[in-house]
């Protein structure tokens, strides 16, 4: 057996670098930190071969003393943190002091500085194999330029593991772009091979902090978020949430902040997943950039070397927080929210056709050397104008007494006797009174098309909407409501269910029988691996009972609560919901369709069916007169 013995410093750093350095993007990641930790208004990065050859970072901080700049490459060393109730509340982005001792084994590392007060600046070199740092004077700044180069010289075997320039630059610009989302104060520039790839300004104003999260997230997801502001139990949630509508097809646009570390974290992924599982299916993934503070002291961040995860102190409470306020933000959303994003898309659609179009006097379109055509003009939206159309699309109009009836054989479609409520618009509502020239978000219904969709017009131009899904969700929404307004009854089970489970499985479900018992379930620990269900909800006693009692226990043990029943209740309320919706090829009258229409506007999530579909989509006017060539 061989002695032991101490490691080296240079090979005990090369092997701190294998958690470290994985890739030049890590590098970017310390180093960019270190910057923001130091104060710094502005970071440069400037790479080179994908930051295999040359990575260069500089900032405007508060820059390292010249006696400290030998120290600051050394291993375990750092001015961020002090004893141990500093690690207990750590407000700085690294803490470790590994970072720059790790880089420097496996690179050719320099370090130049220059603190406020200091008459010049100093530069440290580390090279040998005995890394002996040596300082000499230089020339720079306030602040501190590092500059590393080869990164892997000299360890050939992780040089292989290495991606292409293109993949591995993908990773760097990937990293710029969370640090550039987490400080909107600070500005950043992003450099390869001497070409600019981003020049981000500090952002002074929420207007500023959109631009931003427009430039580097699209400005379709600005276009289609919603703002989210809210602040309870010393905690404080806000940030951008995407629209229903605009989801996909994999998680690549989901930014979370925990007092500006981003983080991927289980906990808040789930309950991100919850909030937006009522009107997200088929696998679409929701779109955010939110951010949470919360006190240092609440939370653990050394629980993973690339402190992209997080432990709360009280993750019941966070995950409660973070639901509820998406949960109720996404509630809130009404077609306006919708239409608001639908106008901007198609305006920013627009603009490059305008842009060709538009004559020397501002016009939107040139005058047409034909001499015969005028492009239509905005014109003055008058509602009662509306009620002689609707009047003779209906063969000279309807009475009051007939048209209620119309609207009322729409609400019984609303199914099920007492669940639905009946519809409260009446043909007298869906219209406006002669002296209003209000205009509903959706606008007012003009035709049926082929018996599936409703055409509506309003301000912006021309309205689709799917009948049967908007009809679906409304069902749906009014369903959930009548249930939450009766209590969950339960039914007990003719031969009780004994499931064999783990020890911690048992326990858990013993400590939450009271939670379990509001969800209708009544489940009882006998024996130390044993669980015998008595009573499920009534409405569920189709259901898998085996399968259900196992998620709702899993639930329990991983995130201290479970809405598995109420899942699975919505499911089947989903079910009957499209089943008693208007069906398609049914002949609405005009009526009928507005009052669709006014109950859509008054409806949570009714921009999605209860499968995730849209129930609706805009053509703007802008876009219908380039459909037909108008103007040119």
């Amino acid at each position: 057996m061989p002695a032991i013995r101490l490691l080296s410093p240079r090979l005990a750093n090369q092997i701190a670098a294998g958690e470290v350095v994985e890739r030049p993007a890590s590098v970017v990641k310390e180093l960019v930190e270190n910057a923001l930790d130091a104060g710094a208004d502005r970071v440069d990065v400037e790479v080179e071969q994908g930051g295999v050859k040359l990575i260069r970072v500089r900032d405007t901080g508060s820059g390292i003393a010249e006696n400290d700049l030998p120290l600051a490459l050394s291993r375990h060393a750092t001015s961020k943190i002090v004893d141990l109730e500093d690690l207990e509340a750590v407000a700085s982005l690294g803490f470790r002091g590994e970072a720059l001792a790790s880089i420097s084994s496996v690179s050719r590392l320099a370090l130049t500085s220059k603190t406020e007060g200091a008459e010049a600046a100093s530069r440290v070199e580390v090279e040998g194999r005995d890394m002996d740092a040596k300082v000499s004077p230089a020339a720079h700044p306030v602040g501190t330029t590092v500059e590393v180069r080869d990164l892997f010289f000299n360890t050939p075997a992780r040089r292989k593991f290495l991606r292409t320039e293109k993949t591995e630059f993908g990773h760097v610009e990937e990293c710029i772009k969370r640090q550039a989302l987490a400080r909107f104060e600070t500005g950043f520039t992003l450099r390869h091979n001497q070409r600019t790839v981003q020049s981000l300004r500090p952002a002074e104003s929420q207007l500023d902090c959109e631009r931003r999260v427009g430039a580097l997230c699209g400005q379709q997801f600005i276009d289609n978020a919603v703002v989210i502001d809210a602040e309870a139990s010393g905690l404080r949630l806000w940030g951008w949430v995407a629209l229903p509508t605009f989801s996909r097809s994999q998680a690549d646009l989901q930014y979370f902040f925990v007092n500006h570390r981003v983080i991927k974290d289980r906990l808040v992924a789930h309950a991100v997943r919850q909030a937006y599982r009522d009107v997200l299916y088929n696998n679409r993934q929701p779109a955010f950039v939110l951010y949470l503070e919360v006190d240092p002291a609440n939370v653990d961040v050394n629980v993973h070397p690339t402190k992209h995860e997080v432990r709360f102190r009280d993750g019941r409470l966070v995950h409660d927080f973070i639901f509820r306020t998406l949960h109720r933000a996404l509630g809130d959303v009404k077609p306006e929210d919708h239409m608001h994003g639908a106008v901007a898309q198609s305006m920013s659609r627009e603009v490059g056709h305008q842009s060709h179009t538009t004559g020397s006097q501002g016009t939107p379109y040139p005058a047409s050397s034909g001499g015969g055509y005028q492009p239509s003009q905005p014109i003055a939206w008058q509602a009662q104008d509306q009620m002689g159309f609707y009047q003779s699309l209906n063969g000279g109009g309807t009475t009051e007494t007939a048209a209620t009836a119309e609207a009322s054989s729409y609400g019984a479609q609303g199914g099920f006797g007492s669940m639905a409520a009946p519809s409260p618009y009446v043909a007298g509502d869906t219209t406006p009174a002669h002296d209003s020239d209000h205009e509903p978000t959706l606008g007012y219904a003009i035709a049926q098309l082929h018996g599936i969709y409703i055409l509506a017009q309003s301000r912006q131009g021309m309205i689709v909407v799917d009948m049967h899904a908007a009809h679906e969700r409304i069902t749906y929404e009014r369903m959930k409501i009548a249930l939450d307004a009766q209590d969950l009854k339960s039914q007990p089970l003719l031969v009780p269910l004994t499931l064999a489970v783990s020890q911690r499985e048992a326990s858990v479900a013993e400590a939450h029988a009271a939670e379990l018992q509001l969800l209708g379930l009544q489940i009882e620990r006998m024996g130390p691996e044993t669980l015998v269900v008595r009573q499920i909800p009534a409405l569920l006693r189709g259901a898998d009972t085996e399968q259900l009692v196992r998620d709702v226990v899993s639930d329990l043990v991983e995130n201290g609560q479970s809405d598995r029943v109420k899942a699975v209740t919505n499911e089947l309320l989903g079910t009957m919901a499209c089943h008693g919706s208007v069906r398609a090829n049914r002949q609405l009258t005009i009526p009928e369709m507005n009052a669709l229409l006014r109950d859509m506007e008054a409806t949570e999530r009714s921009g999605q069916c209860n499968h995730g579909r849209p129930t609706w989509t805009l053509v703007t006017m802008g876009e219908l007169d380039k459909l037909f060539l108008r103007g040119r």
